[in-house]
């Protein structure tokens, strides 16, 4: 990702929204007696990166689906703004401004790169001047200008996170749910990924929730970390607090910073 990449994405946000957040309140979850959640409390704002971590199985997937309207609450309400959300669909979540990515790509794999994005910003109530506007910034963004005309389904695991990670700032969201958007990259690629993530936050003025495995690339970018351990809440606080907790250190960080675990 280049600075004029970045640079240029400025004009890609069509207007400026209100300083809203995002809430979950003493969620539950529960599927068949299995408790996935319970009484999680999380908040984003549009001015943070917030990171989720936690082993498999700790609940974070869970979360994010019913964040973004994939799934409903046992228990426990979802606030968007102040107001309550909790059943309203995804697909008006995403006009309301929640978007996300997933752990496996979900792009529309006969479509190009660059019709991925397109589609992704009509779909959000974009014109197609808009969206063609929002394709050619969000391509120099993410690297991807050089593969705009390749059909999605022919891209390289690392590329196809960065077009699910694409599609999602097309609908101009004001938050931003990114689930291991940096599985697949190489090493090498991590920095320049971290910077895509600022700029989210920075130049689209979204707030972010983060779900990622690599624990360096969360404490680079995060400015709370919030950590779940069977469904319930272990920890919150400042990288540097997290490193330092010692019932983080002891489940999941051990001696490495890697190994946080997804699911």
């Amino acid at each position: 990702m280049s600075t004029d990449g970045i640079a240029s994405a400025t004009s890609a946000v069509d207007e400026r929204r209100p300083a809203s957040n995002l809430r979950a309140v003493s969620i539950s979850r529960t599927f068949a007696g299995l408790v996935a959640l319970s009484g999680v409390d999380l908040e984003i704002g549009r001015d943070e990166v917030v990171g989720l971590i936690g082993p498999n199985g700790a609940g974070k997937s869970t979360l994010v689906n019913i964040l973004t309207g994939f799934d409903q609450p046992t228990d426990g309400r979802v606030e968007f703004d102040g107001d309550d959300i909790t059943v309203v669909a995804a697909h008006n979540r995403v006009r309301m401004g929640i978007a996300r990515t997933f752990q496996h790509a979900r792009n529309f794999r006969g479509l190009s790169v660059r019709e991925n994005i397109e589609v992704s910003a009509l779909g959000a109530g974009a014109t197609p001047r808009q969206a063609a506007k929002r394709g050619e910034n969000l391509l120099r963004l993410l690297d991807l200008s050089d593969l705009a005309e390749m059909q999605a389904h022919a891209l390289p695991h690392g590329e196809e996170q960065k077009l699910g990670v694409a599609r999602a700032l097309a609908t101009h969201p004001s938050f931003v749910l990114l689930d291991e958007p940096a599985a697949g990259l190489g090493e090498a690629e991590v920095p320049a990924f971290a910077e895509v993530v600022r700029a989210v936050r920075e130049v689209h003025e979204a707030g972010v929730l983060l779900i990622e495995h690599n624990f360096d690339l969360i404490v680079q970018v995060c400015d709370r970390i919030h950590v779940l351990e069977e469904g319930r809440t272990l920890a919150i606080g400042c990288p540097d607090e997290i490193r330092r907790h010692p019932a983080v250190v002891a489940a999941y960080l051990g001696t490495t910073t890697s190994g946080v675990g997804g699911g």
